[in-house]
């Protein structure tokens, strides 16, 4: 599975897809932001519609850092998106 990582507000977060699959198939692909580990681990999400590749791990690598940042910046909470489980409050 393709990662990359940002550097968003000072902090490092790992970046993959979340190999989620929506009703909108390949049109849409949900990625997770994810930094620390064990119980302080922080995990957000976002879903993302790719324009060149419809391989979410090729999609990935395609995103510029502006773009994974942006991305970043509409990502939500894990405890509220499916493909994190509601979970990682």
């Amino acid at each position: 599975m393709a990662q990359r990582a940002i550097v968003a507000d000072g902090e490092a977060w790992e970046i993959h897809p979340s190999g989620r699959v929506t009703v909108y198939g390949r049109d849409q692909f949900g990625l997770l932001f994810q930094r620390g580990t064990g119980s302080q681990r922080q995990v957000r999400v976002t879903r993302y519609a790719p324009v060149g590749h419809r391989s979410p791990d090729r999609a990935l690598a395609e995103l510029s850092d502006r773009q994974l940042h942006d991305l970043f910046r509409q990502s939500q909470p894990a405890w509220t998106a499916p493909e994190a489980a509601y979970g990682a409050r």
